[in-house]
């Protein structure tokens, strides 16, 4: 269903938490992502903030991919609460991140 890994946005949400993600590192990971993945990516955000539902994800990926008028990196990396968001987003899509979360953390120490 999702155009990016669970990983990945666990690493996204990860860079929040750690107040990183507004850096070069976290530009540079969104940076690096293809287009359908920076749009999977947004619309995971706008539905962990209401502004989509979840059963409406494709449209979600549709308008970020339609009106798309900044950056990728610099309109999430400025959006409030980006860690809450993709985490909400996640949880209302009924994706279980706790074994992505596990591996992440085991990796990073």
């Amino acid at each position: 269903m999702l155009a990016i890994s669970v990983r990945k946005i666990v690493h996204i949400i990860y860079l929040a938490r750690e107040g990183t993600v507004g850096d070069a590192e976290g530009h540079a990971f969104i940076d690096a992502l293809n287009d359908d993945e920076k749009a999977s990516l947004t619309a995971v955000a706008w539905i962990g903030r209401g502004a989509f539902e979840p059963e409406d994800y494709a449209e979600a990926v549709s308008t970020a991919i339609t009106e798309a008028t900044t950056p990728t990196a610099d309109y999430l990396l400025g959006m409030p609460h980006l860690a809450e968001n993709l985490e909400s987003g996640l949880e209302a899509l009924g994706l279980d991140v706790t074994g992505e979360e596990e591996d992440f953390l085991r990796q990073g120490s």
